[in-house]
Parts: C-alpha cells; structure tokens; sequence
C-alpha cells in the first residue's frame, strides 16, 4: 500500500512540473505576442498561432491523468483538492493560451495599420500586466501562497482600468479619422482578450486558495442563502464547458469564464 500511494504521489508531483511548464510557455507567449502585433512581426504571430497545437495536447495528456488518478486511488481530503485543482487550472492555463493566440491572429488583420502612440503605449502596458498577473497566480500554485492568491482579485483592477482607458482612446482615435471602424473592433477585441488573460489568472488564485485551505467564492453565496433559511443543495453540479466562438469580424471569442463577464 505505501508503495502505490509513494507513485501516487509522484503522480501528483509530475502532474504539477507539468502544468508548470504549461503555464511558462503561455507566460512567454503573452509579451511576444504584444510585441508582434506592435511590430508588425508576422512570422512570429504565426508561430504563436502554430505554438498552440502543441498546448491544447499538453492539456489533454494532463486532464486525462488526473481522472485516471480519481479513478484509481480514490484520493481523499488534500489529495483530492490538489487533484481537482489541477483539472480546473489546466483549463485555465489552456484557455489563456487560446487567447494569445487571439491577439495574435487579431495582429495579423491589423497589419498596416497605423496606430497613435499611445494606443501603441496602452498596448504595451495591457500585456506587460497580464504577464504579470498570469507569472503571480502560477507562482501562488507553485509556492503554495494563499494570500499571493487571494490578492489577485484586487491586482487585477489594473488591467481591467488599463482595458477601460484603451476602449476610450480607440473611440477617440476613430472618430478623429485616425483608424476605420474594423480595425477599431479589432482592438477593442484584443484589449478584451488581455483582461480575459488576468480574469484566468484570477481563477487560478481561487484554485490555489480551495487546494490550501478548502475555501472556494462560492462558499461566500451559499453561506447568505443559509443564513436567510433558504436550501442550500449538497450534491455537486457537473460543470458544463461552453464553446468558443466566432464575431463577425472574424476573430475567436472564449465564451466560457468564471472571473469575470464577456458582456
């Protein structure tokens, strides 16, 4: 018995080097990808698109080791949490990898055009905090940081500002004949693509917290509908992913999030 949980543990631990690597290769890829699309670099916007492939059969691979692990050794109370930590963090870390590849695809119907610089600045501020904000919450997971995780929420006012004051300046731009409606929506686009990035870098806070501690947002929703009387239900609820799927100019949306809203 101490030899099969001995490789069960080990498991667990392979699982976790892995999703590491997962989450370097997406946190790499958020400055290159800003940095192709301001620098009109489409060789390496399409090596990020190429890039994809490769993560979304990481993510596979990893999904279906943690069901075996479910499966088999029916882990209990901490191993449990960090197992269905992993599942949940894996889409996560997969879903932020799609949209890098979004903002890249975006920088190829972009190309030609020509920006203000503090369009440009904006940009650059959006995807050096998104980085950050996705390099916190993995160092969270690694570290086992619950207050790292938990400040996320907060850090992520930031980009969702910088989101804010980019969406301003792009109606600006375009009213002063600056640049045409589609390129406008483009922006607009990959502006709400890198918030995206930090609403999945607050998910995965929220994942590290409920490994440590047990402690999950929704606790907070169930504990009020307890205190007023009402059912709280005790079995759980599958969780239903939604599709991506595709706006009218052409660019893939991540419709399905925790933190957050596509609204």
């Amino acid at each position: 018995m101490d030899e099969i949980r001995k490789s069960f543990h080990q498991t667990l631990d392979d699982i976790r080097q892995d999703m590491v690597q997962m989450a370097a290769l997406v946190t790499e890829s958020i400055p290159r990808a800003t940095e192709a699309m301001l620098q009109g670099d489409m060789a390496t916007a399409q090596a990020i698109v190429d890039g994809d492939d490769p993560l979304d059969a990481m993510a596979i691979e990893l999904e279906e080791l943690c069901y075996q692990q479910l499966a088999l050794q029916q882990p209990m109370a901490t191993d449990l949490r960090a197992i269905v930590t992993a599942v949940r963090m894996i889409a996560e870390i997969e879903r932020s990898g799609d949209l890098v590849v979004n903002i890249a695809k975006a920088s190829r119907r972009l190309f030609g055009v020509t920006l203000s610089a503090r369009l440009r600045g904006l940009i650059s501020q959006m995807g050096e905090e998104a980085t950050r904000l996705f390099r916190l919450a993995i160092d969270a997971y690694v570290d086992g940081d619950e207050g790292m995780a938990a400040a996320l929420d907060d850090l992520d006012d930031r980009l969702d500002g910088l989101q804010t004051e980019f969406v301003q300046e792009i109606f600006l731009w375009h009213n002063a004949g600056g640049i045409p409606v589609q390129a406008a929506v483009q922006l607009a686009l990959i502006a709400r693509y890198y918030e995206r990035i930090g609403d999945h870098a607050v998910n995965i806070g929220e994942r590290v917290r409920y490994m440590i501690t047990g402690w999950l947002p929704e606790h907070t929703g169930a504990a009020r509908v307890a205190a007023r009387g009402g059912p709280v239900p005790t079995h759980t609820v599958p969780t239903v992913t939604a599709p991506s799927w595709t706006d009218p100019a052409g660019a893939e949306v991540d419709a399905d999030h925790e933190h957050g809203s596509d609204t």
